[in-house]
């Protein structure tokens, strides 16, 4: 019964519903079609090419190659797998890694890992909107580093990060490249042939399909060591029994995604930009967390002066609103997030952190809604 009190869901940064067409390409791989993809027989055989044809299509829609693709269990262990592995593969050439303070913690603790082993990580700062510098970056790398790691869009206040210059800084240098693009794909267009990355993670949830599956992008020369040791699957770089139900609603839910995105992403931006004029405009002492216009399409983060995010989130909730405080919070006290401290939002601001993120069923009097309640629970709040 839980769900019934989200009467409007706007934490589609969190997951997304599962569509009934990617439910329905699934079924059979639930049930019938049961086969272990690595035998030989006919059973096995068929699930075998399926899982190829999801990884070709799922290849043509981001511009990769086929053999570019890796299935994993989502992009926390995309994540993992090549910063560890990159380190390791590289470690005879140095043990520097660079990244951002803003990342996902699955890149920021697997970097904290890598630290406690004896490499060096550099955490670059982020300006005011959260965007990473390509200059820093430039200025960061040495020459014993490996690895520069830094998000596409990010999961918390939106702001897209300038990738393609990031790349352009390393262009020439002998370090790799990896973005974290689980808030981007299926979002807004990402093209591999364009993106000069060398790897790049993506999970399933946040564009409308499964749970716990997502691929890694590795560029045709970059390989990368095996990240779970077994049997021979994914060309013998990550073993256990595939996935297939998982593999074929993800291809399935990108292929949807990628279709409708024109249409969606320009209807998520006009929908954010009236979100944010009428908040900024109507609700006094607030502010617009991350990059006004690049920003992934849904995102809408605010801080409210002198509210406590979770009290807030409560009142949201009982007026049928689910959205986020953008991190866990602890014990009731609204832990200020790791992105919202990197930004320096005002110490009066920063505990009042609230994030919307809309998706493809969000419409403008979801959105009234949501302004009329945050209106209320905020004067209320501030009452007190």
């Amino acid at each position: 019964m839980h769900n019934m009190s989200c009467k409007i869901y706007m934490d589609h940064a969190a997951t997304t519903e599962m569509l009934p067409q990617v439910r329905t390409a699934m079924e059979p791989y639930l049930m019938e079609e049961y086969g272990n993809a690595s035998t030989a027989y006919e059973m096995g055989r068929k699930n075998h090419q399926v899982i190829e044809q999801a990884r070709e299509k799922i290849a043509r829609l981001v511009g990769a190659q086929p053999e570019e693709i890796f299935f994993t269990s989502g992009g926390s262990e995309a994540d993992n797998w090549v910063i560890k592995n990159v380190a390791a593969d590289r470690k005879t050439r140095g043990k520097h890694i660079i990244t951002s303070k803003i990342e996902h913690h699955a890149v920021l603790r697997s970097c904290e890992y890598l630290e406690k082993l004896g490499y060096e990580v550099t955490y670059l700062e982020v300006d005011g909107y959260g965007l990473v510098s390509p200059e820093g970056i430039a200025d960061a790398v040495r020459e014993d580093t490996t690895l520069v790691s830094v998000m596409t869009g990010n999961n918390e206040i939106g702001t897209l990060e300038p990738i393609s210059a990031i790349a352009s800084v390393l262009r020439g240098k002998d370090v790799a490249f990896h973005t974290d693009a689980v808030q981007a794909v299926g979002q807004i267009p990402v093209n591999l042939q364009q993106l000069p990355v060398d790897y790049l993670s993506a999970s399933a949830h946040k564009f409308h399909g499964p749970k716990g599956v997502g691929f890694l992008f590795e560029r045709k020369n970059k390989e990368l060591s095996s990240f779970i040791h077994g049997g021979s699957q994914e060309r013998g770089k990550r073993a256990g029994t595939e996935n297939v139900a998982g593999i074929v609603g993800m291809a399935a839910a990108l292929e949807i995604s990628v279709q409708e995105m024109q249409m969606v992403r320009q209807r998520l931006i006009r929908l954010r930009n009236y979100f944010t004029e009428r908040v900024l405009r109507e609700i006094p002492d607030s502010r617009l967390n991350g990059h006004p216009y690049k920003r992934l399409p849904g995102n809408v983060n605010f801080s409210f002066k002198g509210i406590d995010a979770t009290s807030l989130l409560v009142l949201l909730e009982e007026d049928g609103i689910c959205a986020s405080a953008g991190s866990a919070c602890n014990t009731g006290q609204t832990r200020i997030s790791h992105v919202i401290e990197a930004i320096g939002v005002p110490d009066d601001y920063a505990p009042g952190s609230v994030r919307f993120t809309m998706g493809r069923d969000t419409d403008r009097g979801q959105v009234d809604a949501a302004i009329e309640s945050l209106k209320r629970g905020i004067s209320l709040l501030r009452q007190e």
